[in-house]
């Protein structure tokens, strides 16, 4: 019989238990990530359950039990609820009316084994009932998550056909779940690896991240270069760029520096700004990481640690060390945080520099010097001031 104390334990928190309480018995399961994960013995962050019941009487009920609610896709049968401080996602049972392969039209059903149908993979279609205590398995899910192996529900290339995310979730789950990989997903993967460019850049973007933000992504990321799956997408990652991530991930691991998927995804690329700026240009990531991934792929030159993360920023020296394979660097730099120069203009102006271009050269000037000696104490920083009013007066 399957040990279900974990998902006893999740329903048994104040806001879940609230919530299921306010649904009523026997109306709504545990579903999804939380049912997996649980009886993995992963911690469980988010809760998604599902109802038979409409998203406009989940709302009822939760309001008559004093529990918020957000509408955020009340279209697609999902609301949101605020309860004791947990932010659960609650969806009416669906069944697909029309797929596009980037969007579903839904309705709503009250068969279990309907809306579980709709999900990718058998460890991700489990639900958990807490009035019967009991997991409901339609699929074979449980056997799946004991042998540690992600398989497709039904037919691999029908499923991917419906969603083309599947494709980067199927790696994705293998990486984080997976003993091996199945050998008919991966078949219908790059089968139909083409099929990602229909995706929105966003969604690529998201999955990307969190696969290479994994323990270990390596043995994915190569499995994927060697089957075509990235040529669509990502034409930059030459097959040889595992070999640089494994470096970085076992350099990661000796300064103690947690997993970065940006980081990590620089290290794929090569090591080139303008193509690291240009790459992340077209996976529509924010200005800031795109400047970040463009300083992470140039050259690490030698300069003191500590003066390279006044002038660029500690993530972004960090990555470039680590990219360089300094552990050591790296881990110096953890916990510290650039000192501001105790010095301004005014200052300068009323020790006598006339106002003007003068003044900023010299505190420029003070800066450099400041940052060359490890940013010294206000004894030193008075010296070097003394030391540049006297050069400007001569």
């Amino acid at each position: 019989m399957t040990d279900t104390s974990a998902l006893q334990a999740i329903v048994e928190r104040p806001g879940v238990a609230a919530l299921f309480a306010a649904l009523g018995s026997g109306e709504a399961r545990l579903v999804g990530g939380a049912v997996r994960d649980g009886l993995l013995g992963v911690e469980v962050a988010d809760v998604d359950v599902a109802t038979v019941l409409s998203p406009y009487e989940v709302m009822r009920r939760c309001g008559a039990a004093g529990i918020r609610t957000i509408p955020t896709g009340i279209a697609h049968g999902t609301v949101t609820a605020v309860s004791k401080g947990e932010t659960i996602e609650v969806t009416t049972l669906r069944t697909d009316l029309a797929t596009d392969g980037r969007h579903a039209t839904v309705g709503f059903t009250e068969d279990w084994r309907e809306d579980a149908a709709r999900r990718d993979f058998t460890i991700n279609a489990l639900n958990f009932d807490p009035a019967t205590n009991e997991v409901q398995d339609y699929f074979g899910g449980l056997a799946d998550l004991e042998a540690r192996a992600v398989r497709f529900i039904g037919e691999p290339l029908q499923r991917i056909a419906e969603d083309h995310l599947r494709i980067l979730r199927f790696f994705r789950f293998t990486a984080r779940f997976g003993r091996g990989v199945d050998e008919a997903g991966l078949a219908a993967c790059a089968e139909r690896a083409n099929d990602l460019m229909a995706l929105s850049r966003e969604r690529i973007a998201d999955e990307w991240l969190k696969l290479l933000a994994l323990p270990d992504p390596v043995p994915t990321v190569t499995l994927m270069l060697e089957h075509g799956l990235l040529a669509p997408v990502l034409p930059e990652i030459a097959s040889e760029a595992p070999s640089r991530l494994a470096a970085l991930v076992e350099t990661e691991r000796a300064a103690d520096v947690a997993p970065e998927p940006l980081r990590r995804f620089s290290a794929l690329l090569p090591a080139e700004p303008l193509v690291a700026e240009k790459v992340a240009a077209r996976l529509k990531l924010s200005n800031k990481v795109r400047k970040r991934m463009a300083l992470a792929a140039a050259p690490y030159a030698g300069e003191p640690p500590r003066a390279l993360a006044y002038a660029i920023g500690v993530a972004e020296t960090q990555d470039r060390l680590l990219l360089g394979g300094d552990a050591a660097a790296a881990a110096a730099l953890r916990g510290w945080t650039p000192p501001r120069l105790p010095l301004g203009g005014g200052q300068l102006i009323a020790r006598g520099i006339t106002p003007g271009p003068e003044v900023a050269k010299t505190l420029k000037r003070i800066e450099q010097r400041w940052v060359a000696e490890g940013f010294p104490d206000e004894a030193r920083l008075e010296q070097l001031v003394a030391d540049e009013m006297a050069a400007t007066r001569h």
